[in-house]
């Protein structure tokens, strides 16, 4: 677990945070910030679930309305050592899947319409470990505040174009300095959001690989995501880029300058470690369909629940 590098670039947000707040208001501004963003926290705590799961038109299932899928996360929970989580369905065409939840007792998985169409059975299974990683790891927390904080970073970076900077005896420093300040406050915030992000996916790949013991299957999944996300919009997303961290791979298309800042890693450099994963859990061969469609409830074939290759 690499939690000390997380902290390091956590803290340098922070302090960016604060750094920012100084130069635009000395002490005060300071101040002044860590009070806004203590709110913005504290309102991001209670409810970023609802409000993601919101913005991306979200419904909720259970073992009635989506049996074989309810089934799978809560035998994958299982094997993580988790509560069951609640589980939604996203109307999307471009497959992908996120989670969120401020603690694994509070935690929800969505995945796509898309997702289910595309990857077959242990794939699926291993993208839903996947989040479950997250949610063991908490990182579903941790994203949210680090997205939280670098919004407000860009946000007193604005205001210190209008406002000016602080007066010190060489005079004020809001003419060119706060320029610079509008530039590189949310660059260098965006960069350090992106490495908190990358390291986290890589510790989600190796907990999502053990939970549902075929890396392979996910490194299938990985790389199918991947391919149709270039050519698939994510409408929502492309609204909304700032919770592109969320998901399992960058859901923006690339059109936009937000994905020169990815918050995550390179794919393939994703598939390498999972196969390598699998070489020292003794996997061989491929998942266990290498067809776009996936089993299920969503194409209309029925399994035994709770038997599967997750299982």
């Amino acid at each position: 677990m690499n939690y000390f590098r997380t902290a390091i670039l956590l803290a340098a947000l922070t302090a960016l945070f604060m750094g920012i707040g100084y130069l635009i208001g000395g002490q005060g501004g300071m101040f002044l910030a860590l009070v806004v963003a203590a709110a913005m926290n504290l309102f991001a705590y209670w409810n970023s679930d609802k409000m993601v799961l919101r913005m991306y038109g979200a419904r909720e299932v259970d073992e009635r309305s989506a049996p074989e899928l309810h089934a799978m996360v809560r035998q994958l929970a299982a094997n993580a050592g988790l509560p069951m989580p609640r589980v939604y369905v996203m109307d999307n065409p471009q497959p992908n899947a996120f989670a969120t939840g401020r603690n694994p007792q509070n935690a929800a998985v969505a995945v796509t319409t898309g997702l289910m169409q595309t990857v077959d059975e242990a794939e699926l299974a291993g993208v839903i470990a996947h989040e479950l990683g997250h949610v063991q790891n908490r990182d579903t927390l941790l994203m949210t505040i680090t997205a939280t904080v670098a919004g407000a970073i860009s946000m007193l970076a604005n205001f210190g174009l209008f406002f000016g900077g602080r007066s010190n005896d060489s005079g004020n420093i809001g003419v060119i300095g706060t320029l610079l300040l509008v530039i590189l406050g949310p660059l260098a915030a965006g960069l350090v959001q992106m490495a908190i992000s990358r390291t986290r996916e890589y510790e989600a790949d190796r907990a999502g690989a053990e939970i549902s013991r075929r890396p392979l299957a996910l490194a299938a999944a990985l790389q199918k995501i991947a391919a149709a996300a270039h050519h698939i919009p994510n409408i929502a997303a492309e609204r909304n880029p700032a919770s592109a961290h969320l998901f399992i791979v960058n859901p923006l298309s690339g059109a936009r300058m937000d994905n020169l800042f990815s918050t995550h890693p390179n794919v393939e450099n994703r598939v390498v470690r999972l196969r390598e994963m699998a070489r020292t859990m003794g996997e061989t061969g491929v998942s266990s369909g290498s067809g776009s469609g996936a089993t299920g409830p969503w194409s209309g074939e029925r399994r035994v629940a709770g038997r599967g290759p997750w299982d």
